[in-house]
C-alpha cells in the first residue's frame, strides 16, 4: 500500500482521490459512470510527476478497465 505524508497538502489530496478511485473501481461504478470516473482519474493525473509507481499502475489499470468495460476483480 502506498504511504502518504498526510501533513503534505498535495499528498493528502492524492490519497483522498486514490481512495475514492479504489472505492469506485471495487464497486464497479466505472461500468455505469465511466465519465465520472475518468474525471476523477484526471484530477489525480495532474499530480503524475509526484505519484508513486503503485498509484500510476493502479490508474493505468483503471483506465484500461474503463476503456474495455471490464469488471474490476482485483
Amino acid at each position: 500500500m502506498t504511504q502518504y505524508d498526510l501533513k503534505n497538502p498535495t499528498q493528502l489530496k492524492i490519497k483522498e482521490r486514490m481512495d475514492k478511485l479504489q472505492e469506485w473501481m471495487e464497486s464497479n461504478y466505472h461500468l455505469k459512470n465511466p465519465d465520472k470516473v475518468n474525471e476523477l482519474i484526471l484530477s489525480v493525473s495532474k499530480f503524475w510527476s509526484v505519484l508513486q509507481e503503485e498509484d500510476i499502475d493502479y490508474i493505468q489499470g483503471a483506465k484500461y478497465a474503463i476503456e474495455e468495460q471490464l469488471e474490476w476483480n482485483v
